[in-house]
């Protein structure tokens, strides 16, 4: 614990009411300073356009707002140059400034605080760094789906087996494969940006939870910091945190679409698949095999979404018995969301490099795809389009799976004449329908695997993003 300094201490703020000071344990226990210090920018941003606002309605005068102003820029340059000196015994972020800001201008810093208290400037403070980070993961995730683009319009050809309960199904295109994951974080971006327009609600000037009986202008201080408009109930503005629970919610469902990708990436590089490799900076090597390449980064974007749906359960848990309105259990919440914020952050970041560094094992994809009878699929569609019911249609063609299963051979590698044998409509055109590109590009229709439509969908998707 740093050595305290003189001047105001957390119990000073509020002596007159106490007859013993705070125990040291107490001290330690109910601080957030060393981890909601990270709040500190917007925390100044919000005291300024404060300040702005009560000088604007004469609550403050012009010269105690230019020394706030003055004193929170020097605050500002010690903070970014890491000479900022935060102490335990001034519990949070808002008190640590806010007695800097007194050491500085005097009497104006004391000034600061008139019309507000913690619970609306931390439910402020909250919000903005939110904001922050939806407006930095929205970037973030228009960088991952430009990548899936790229892989998807390379790889607009090539064929891979589709897979169901993990067995083979029907041929897909890789591209069709990355498009998925483009049409799951489009999702996610939606929620993200959906998220903001609740987060993006002015708390200040709720004051502790009833409102305050100075003359603010709340749209004025919602105009200065980029609000859409103010909270409209005191009690609710500083008690709830639906808004961070729903970035917590958005965060663990793009988590769980990153640990699907994850789990493909980390089956794919298996010798027993050999569909992809990735680039040696996202892989570790093995203290006792020196032949191993690891895929420690899926494995880890894989296991921090455990963690990421930790903190929505924890922020879940938290609100679940409160009372309104303010209660020391919200200091609770910013460890698991800043940590969701770190988390989506780090990983969106790895996921766009990551992905530029995968390279595909055509002849493996094609291999695996001609393995499975993935085309019996469409040989029932060609019977049905020779007249035959789909159901006799799918009877004939398990018999003709089995048939061949039998002979160690795939169907297109059955004679005409056996194959006829199973129906008498079968002629030689089938085998068109029975090769891997003929059954791609036959599902030619928007949402289908044939190559021009996943081209048409690339071109759809990059005009959507600019």
């Amino acid at each position: 614990m740093q050595e305290k300094k003189a001047g105001l201490n957390n119990a000073e703020f509020w002596s007159g009411r106490f007859t013993e000071p705070v125990a040291e344990i107490v001290k330690r226990y109910t601080a957030s300073v060393f981890f909601d210090n990270r709040l500190a920018e917007v925390d100044i941003r919000g005291s300024l356009a404060h300040a702005k606002m009560l000088a604007a309605v004469g609550v403050l005068s012009g010269e105690d707002l230019a020394a706030i102003e003055r004193g929170m820029a020097e605050i500002l340059r010690e903070i970014h140059a890491g000479q900022f000196e935060w102490q335990l015994d001034l519990e949070d972020v808002h008190l640590n400034i806010e007695r800097r800001l007194t050491e500085k201008v005097g009497d104006a810093g004391k000034r600061l605080h008139t019309g507000r208290s913690r619970n609306d400037q931390v439910a402020t403070d909250v919000r903005l760094y939110v904001r922050d980070a939806i407006d930095r993961n929205l970037q973030q995730l228009k960088d991952v789906q430009l990548a899936f683009l790229s892989l998807a319009e390379k790889h607009a050809d090539t064929v891979m087996p589709g897979f169901t309960h993990l067995q083979v199904a029907q041929p897909v295109s890789f591209g069709h494969h990355m498009l998925a994951y483009f049409e799951m974080m489009k999702r996610d971006a939606e929620r993200f940006a959906d998220c903001r327009k609740r987060v993006n609600r002015l708390p200040l000037g709720a004051a502790a939870l009833a409102g305050t009986t100075y003359p603010i202008d709340r749209a004025m201080v919602a105009r200065e910091l980029g609000f859409d408009g103010v909270c409209e109930n005191s009690l609710d503005a500083v008690s709830d945190r639906d808004f961070a629970i729903e970035y917590c919610a958005a965060a663990s469902l793009l988590m769980t679409h990153l640990s699907r990708l994850s789990e493909e990436l980390i089956l794919w590089m298996t010798p027993r698949f050999g569909f992809i490799k990735l680039s040696d900076r996202f892989c570790t090597g093995s203290s006792i095999m020196p032949q191993k390449k690891n895929p420690d980064v899926p494995e880890l974007i894989r296991g921090k979404t455990g963690r990421s749906n930790g903190n929505l359960i924890s922020l879940l848990t938290l609100m679940k018995g409160q009372p309104l309105a303010y209660n020391k259990d919200n200091q609770e919440d910013k460890e698991p969301l800043f940590d969701s914020i770190d988390t989506v952050r780090d990983t969106l970041a790895i996921v766009a490099d990551m992905l530029t560094g995968v390279t595909v094992n055509t002849e493996a994809m094609r291999a695996a795809a001609s393995q499975g009878f993935a085309t019996a699929t469409d040989l029932a569609d060609y019977l049905v389009k020779k007249g035959v019911a789909f159901r006799d249609a799918h009877e004939i063609v398990a018999l003709a799976v089995r048939h061949a299963e039998l002979q160690g051979c795939d169907l297109n590698d059955l004679p005409l004449d056996v194959l006829k044998g199973f129906s008498a409509g079968i002629d030689a055109d089938v085998y068109s329908v029975l090769t891997l590109e003929g059954s791609l590009a036959s599902r030619n229709h928007i949402g289908g695997t044939a190559p021009a439509q996943v081209r048409a969908a690339v071109e759809r998707a990059r005009g959507a993003l600019d």
